[in-house]
This record gives structure tokens, C-alpha cells and sequence, in this order.
């Protein structure tokens, strides 16, 4: 199992490079040319800035099973297709049960921006200390579920 994030502007690295650590899981951080990342325990590989690209890359790097963390719908839907887990820098665990639901709201919320004469929405609220601690507690049970009792004992 592998951790693979879509590291462009992912408010949880810290947490998610503790729980890799902490569990030996290893950790990749995928993001384009426009952003800088460096990690003393992650692998980082840097993507060529265009539209979608590390989304597609990162989606054609997960195999079953792994782990991926995205805000991004549409990624956590192929992933999902191919036999990965995903969650979003939330907490919230994308689910066969939920993503359809959740892609339907994405694309409705397209739709009335823009027909909407407003150009410009509020960005999302400023992230606190507890919406860490919700991503870190909802991840660190993902991770448990994933690898099962059977690999939980030397934890």
C-alpha cells in the first residue's frame, strides 16, 4: 500500500507524512511546476503544469488498495474505480455509496456559477485547528481499515 496526495495547496502533508511514518507507509506528493515542494519523507515527483495533469498522473500511479488524498471529486472517482481508497483534506471519506451524489452537487454548483452573473464566490473558510484534527483522526481510521487487524499488530 502507498499514500499518493495531490499536494498542490493540501493543507494535511504534516499529518499525512506523520501517519505514513508512523505506520512505514510510504508517501507520494504529487504537484505541478507552479508549486515548490520539498519532504524529508515523501517522494515528490512534479508534474508539468496543465490542466488536469497531476490529476492524471496521479490517477494512473494508484493500484489497488492504495490510499489517495484529493479535494477533487472527479480524482476520487477514478481512483475509486480502480480499487483504491480516497479521502478528502476534510476528513470525508469518498465511498462507492457517495460519489455519484457528491460528483451530481459538483456539477450543479458548476451549472449555477455560470449562469450566476456573480464572477466571483467566497473561497473556502479559513481551515482551524480542529479540521486537522478531524482529517488526522478520519485518516489515521482509514489507514487501519485498509491494512486490517492482521497488519495492525506490530502498531
Amino acid at each position: 500500500m502507498k499514500i499518493y496526495v495531490d499536494a498542490d495547496a493540501c493543507p494535511v502533508v504534516k499529518i499525512i507524512e506523520k501517519k505514513g511514518l508512523e505506520y512505514g507507509i510510504p508517501v507520494t506528493l504529487l504537484c505541478d511546476t507552479n508549486h515548490i515542494l520539498s519532504s524529508d519523507y515523501s517522494e515528490v515527483i512534479t508534474i508539468d503544469a496543465g490542466p488536469d495533469a497531476v490529476d492524471y498522473a496521479l490517477t494512473s500511479l494508484c493500484k489497488k488498495g492504495d490510499i489517495v488524498v484529493t479535494q477533487d471529486y472527479g480524482v476520487a472517482a477514478m481512483v475509486l474505480g480502480k480499487g483504491a481508497y480516497a479521502i478528502h483534506q476534510s476528513g470525508k471519506w469518498y465511498t462507492n455509496d457517495n460519489i455519484d451524489q457528491l460528483l451530481m452537487e459538483r456539477h450543479m454548483a458548476q451549472k449555477a456559477r455560470r449562469t450566476s452573473r456573480k464572477n466571483h464566490l467566497k473561497g473556502p473558510k479559513k481551515r482551524t485547528p480542529e479540521d486537522d484534527l478531524r482529517f488526522e483522526g478520519a485518516f489515521d481510521e482509514l489507514i487501519r481499515k485498509v491494512l486490517g487487524p492482521k497488519d495492525m499488530s506490530s502498531n
